[in-house]
């Protein structure tokens, strides 16, 4: 079963330490704080040394927890009650948020299912920044499981607030476990 967590897109905009984020026109910090940070998205994971070497070891993020877990089956409403899981955190540039959790039921194992083609309601689009697109959506291609659906290319988006393009050098591929992730390079 595939667990769909809305608040996926969210990551992208927090996934970068402040004094780090590229900037992009007709973005500004806001007056002041809103009420909610998004702090970390948890994914299910079929195989988590085939989800390590990807958002690890060529998205570059750093594991700062890795344990096995008793789960209740309640509130995260996957497998039974007093299943065990491997839960494995990982942060970007942010102490706070922009995590990335991968949990992999370990006993019993969860059922999964069959690895998406195309996007639908329920879909979720984790967006990252990264330093070196080109070198990192190559280095993407290697993982086991991992499926292109474009490959590193310029995007240009209307400015905000009629100011300059946006572009964007950019590819997009599914995980090992079917979460479509678009990774940019903001250019100037």
């Amino acid at each position: 079963m595939r667990i769909a967590l809305p608040l996926l897109a969210l990551v992208a905009a927090a996934c970068v330490q402040a004094q780090d984020k590229p900037t992009a026109p007709g973005v500004t910090a806001p007056a002041e704080r809103v009420p909610t940070d998004v702090r970390r998205t948890t994914l299910i994971v079929r195989d988590m040394e085939a989800s390590l070497k990807l958002y690890r070891d060529v998205v570059g993020m750093k594991v700062n927890y890795d344990t096995v877990v008793e789960t209740s089956g309640v509130a995260l409403p996957a497998g039974p009650p007093g299943a065990s899981a491997r839960l494995v955190l990982l942060n970007a540039n942010d102490g706070w948020v922009g995590w990335i959790g991968l949990m992999q039921w370990i006993e019993p194992k969860l059922p999964a299912a069959p690895y998406p083609t195309r996007m639908g309601p329920g879909g979720v689009v984790i967006v990252m920044n990264t330093d070196d697109v080109e070198g990192r959506c190559k280095a993407a291609k290697a993982v086991p499981g991992v499926t292109f659906t474009a490959e590193p290319r310029l995007q240009i988006y209307p400015g905000r607030n009629g100011g300059p393009d946006i572009r964007v050098m950019g590819c997009n591929f599914f995980d090992p476990d079917g979460i479509l992730i678009e990774m940019n390079q903001i250019l100037k």
